[in-house]
């Protein structure tokens, strides 16, 4: 029990340090970078805040990194309960990485492209922008794909939190309806025209992000209980 009690304030810890890289670097950064529609001024805004663009680049590395280390945490957690779902955890997360980090590449290019005196005296400033716009493009592409996978790992996650209530089951709910709603954002966005501009759309991973946040904070503060290895339906026929 102290041993999976410590396993699971280790994948808190790891998992806050997820949450807020995350935050700064896809949240924070773009807030102060991306002007609505208007690609030009917010290549404008990347060479005015280049530094703090530079900030979130090395923070969502950071959290890459974290996110690696995050399903083999909890699938010391949960692989007692149901190895094939903690094992297709560990499976959906860790593809979504190599994707976030060709993303990220991307963003650096054009930081790149942006600041570099070489680049500026071989290219003139419309071709560095075009360029530098292709490549925050390719940004955007790349983190949209990585999303399906962001989704797509919390639903084998949220079920073994529900299955072995290690930690509170509602979390596991809030994991699951968020993971649904990153695959409602991805397949709304290819095959709806409009969508992303519809409410849902803005809601849609609300519960994942509830359920992420609590997950991370349950785990760092109280740790994870033993799963209950034994179903729910055959504990209650064998307590008669």
């Amino acid at each position: 029990m102290a041993t999976q009690q410590r396993t699971g304030r280790l994948a808190g810890g790891v998992y806050l340090v997820v949450i807020a890289t995350g935050i700064f670097s896809l949240a924070y950064v773009p807030s102060r970078i991306s002007v609505g529609d208007d690609p030009a001024a917010a290549v404008a805004n990347v060479i005015a805040h280049a530094d703090l663009f530079r900030a979130g680049i090395a923070a969502f590395a950071l959290e890459q990194i974290a996110f690696l280390l995050l399903p083999l945490l909890l699938y010391r957690v949960f692989a007692a309960a149901h190895r094939p779902a903690a094992t297709l955890m560990v499976a959906l997360a860790v593809t979504g990485v190599p994707i976030a980090l060709a993303a990220l590449a991307h963003r650096l290019e054009a930081v790149t492209l942006l600041t570099d005196p070489a680049l500026a005296r071989a290219l003139s400033d419309g071709q560095l922008q075009m360029l530098a716009m292709a490549a925050l493009k390719s940004w955007s592409s790349h983190i949209f794909l990585a999303s399906l996978f962001w989704g797509l790992w919390l639903l084998p996650f949220g079920w073994l939190v529900w299955r072995t209530r290690a930690i509170p089951r509602v979390l596991g709910v809030l994991l699951m309806l968020g993971g649904i709603g990153y695959l409602l954002n991805v397949f709304g966005e290819l095959l709806i025209p409009g969508y992303a501009t519809t409410a849902l759309s803005n809601y849609a991973t609300l519960p994942a992000s509830l359920g992420e946040i609590g997950s991370g904070l349950w785990l760092t503060l109280f740790g994870a209980r033993a799963p209950d290895l034994v179903p729910p339906r055959v504990a209650r026929a064998v307590n008669g």
